[in-house]
């Protein structure tokens, strides 16, 4: 069985303003900082593809493909990268925020598919520095299935 095209969307709420915020396609040495977008006053919304593979046998959790998936399959995740990291050599920050993948349910993926929707979160875009949020997003509220 072929893999599952789904759609996400990662807002990011109130990021700090003048910062490079990007979407990273590919991983280790091989990739691309894409959808770059400098922070204002709004949020920011990173809209994209990713695969779902077909459940094996005996497993619970979707696992997921494609250029911007990262990680190993128990702990996939996605990255958003940012200030220098994102391609802004000025920035004072480098840093890459980590959106977990994990805890999205099969369920979830077939009432996505279902719902004609889009996968859905909302994490902050400030740390507790005031600076861009990076690391892995803590706490994470997870996603949802929105309509487009």
């Amino acid at each position: 069985m072929a893999n599952t095209e789904i759609r996400l969307r990662v807002i990011l709420n109130d990021p700090p303003p003048g910062v490079l915020f990007g979407l990273q396609q590919g991983s280790g040495n091989h990739y691309q900082t894409i959808q770059l977008q400098r922070s204002g006053s709004v949020d920011l919304v990173f809209e994209f593809p990713i695969q779902v593979k077909p459940l094996k046998t005996g497993e619970a959790m979707p696992d997921f493909a494609g250029l911007f998936v990262q990680g190993p399959k128990s702990e996939r995740f996605i990255y958003i990268d940012i200030g220098t990291a994102a391609g802004d050599h000025t920035s004072e920050w480098t840093r890459r925020l980590k959106i977990p993948l994990k805890d999205i349910s099969d369920s979830t993926i077939t009432a996505l598919i279902k719902g004609s929707g889009i996968l859905q979160t909302t994490v902050s875009g400030k740390a507790k520095d005031g600076g861009p949020n990076c690391a892995t997003v803590k706490p994470f509220s997870g996603w949802e299935v929105t309509k487009n």
